[in-house]
């Protein structure tokens, strides 16, 4: 008698002890191959490793796909399931997500569509199974990148013998279920994030002078009259640019680049920044050391990415990528922290912005953008405000980062 292969998972619910068994694909699930005869369904969709199944149009704002060939695409049903073959450093292997939309649409036959058999196989359970990588050794031992460095190639044969180990029905409803609140709170999460943002986005029109404009719609109280209109340049006592220095690893001062600049912040980590000899420090940035609330801001690749740096004085270099803007007495920094969020500020440097390879905002550029301030006074007000609103936004990051961590590591205690 053949030995019949079982898993059990670090963690389980109370009154579940039987072992897990090993079933193949083509046991809890069969191919779908059915042909959109006559175009009878229009919409096309996608399957997006971040995003799960989503319409084409809403993916990428339009539609891809070409109607006259829809007649060849797959029918893909709600609850289907779909592997695309296209591989990121979100899926190493293509992702395998289900059609939550509720509604029938069509996919190109690049991609592979399996129904799972709903008597064996709980579709929640078998959803979050595919968000895990327990699969992918499978993926990697039997097929390749292929001839395209971006798409993985496994024959469907192939494919659908691929092993999961699965527990008895109850447990896997009890699984799925459990996947699914989280995911609730995940997404719950997300729109308190995404609302406090879009808040925030609406002050920053508001509370700043538009287009045309001196002074904006909305005051605290107590306050009135124009705004002043200058440039950048003359509201700062240094406006400068990195130089590239010769790196040395583990000695000297950090080297900063737009990449350490993230979420109003400056972010360094000490086991993967790279940094200057302190030879090359002294040399070539002892005259433009960073000092404590001075603005750090993006100027090439990623341009207008903010911070204010809160860190120790005299430890860090920077780069090319940076720009260093320190106000003069008639500013408050958190204040242009803030007007250099505003509609204005991006719109003035798009028109200013390089086009070459990596665009890019030259320093005289920069000096030239044109500003509206009030007294120091209605300035350190709005600057409160919007830091307020600025840890708001970072508190509800945390939190679904927290949730998403819960969730990769139950992934990984509760299934084989």
């Amino acid at each position: 008698m053949a030995k019949i292969e079982s898993h059990i998972p670090k963690l389980r619910f109370a009154g579940f002890s039987d072992i897990w068994q090993k079933k193949k694909l083509s046991e809890i699930s069969f191919r779908v191959q059915e042909k959109n005869k006559n175009n009878q369904v229009t919409e096309t969709f996608t399957n997006s490793a971040e995003r799960g199944i989503i319409s084409q149009r809403d993916f990428f704002d339009k539609d891809i796909s070409n109607e006259a060939n829809l007649d060849n695409y797959y029918v893909v049903q709600p609850d289907d399931f779909v592997y695309n073959p296209r591989i990121s450093n979100f899926a190493p292997v293509g992702p395998i997500k289900r059609n939550k939309l509720g509604r029938s649409g069509v996919m190109s036959p690049l991609y592979s569509v399996f129904r799972p058999n709903q008597t064996i196989i709980n579709f929640d359970f078998l959803e979050h199974y595919f968000s895990t990588t327990n699969w992918h050794k499978f993926m990697f031992t039997h097929g390749d990148q292929g001839a395209r460095s971006d798409r993985f190639a496994i024959g469907m044969a192939t494919f659908q013998k691929m092993p999961i180990d699965i527990p008895e029905f109850k447990e896997q409803t009890k699984i799925g279920d459990f996947f699914q609140k989280i995911d609730q709170v995940i997404e719950l999460q997300q729109k308190a994030l995404e609302t406090a943002q879009d808040y925030k986005k609406s002050m920053l029109q508001k509370m700043f002078p538009q287009k045309g404009e001196k002074m904006p719609k909305v005051r605290f109280d107590g306050f009135s009259g124009d705004w002043e209109e200058k440039k950048l340049k003359d509201i700062v006592v240094l406006l400068k640019d990195g130089t590239h220095g010769s790196h040395a690893d583990g000695v000297g001062a950090y080297l900063l680049s737009a990449k350490n600049i993230k979420n109003k912040k400056v972010v360094l980590d000490k086991n993967k920044d790279r940094q200057i000899s302190q030879k090359d420090y002294e040399l070539i940035y002892k005259n433009y050391s960073i000092k404590i609330n001075d603005l750090l801001f993006t100027i090439v690749g990623t341009i207008g990415e903010s911070a204010l740096y809160q860190g120790s004085e005299n430890k860090i270099a920077f780069q090319r990528s940076v720009a260093i803007i320190r106000c003069n007495d008639s500013i408050n920094p958190t204040f242009l922290l803030c007007s250099m969020d505003t509609n204005s500020i991006s719109r003035q440097l798009m028109r200013s912005a390089s086009t070459s390879a990596q665009s890019g905002v030259y320093l005289n550029d920069l000096a030239s953008l044109t500003l509206y301030f009030p007294a120091l006074e209605e300035q350190q007000k709005i600057g409160e405000f919007f830091q307020k609103l600025d840890k708001q936004i970072e508190q509800h990051e945390k939190k679904l980062e927290n949730y998403q961590q819960l969730k990769k590591a139950m992934l990984q205690r509760i299934f084989v």
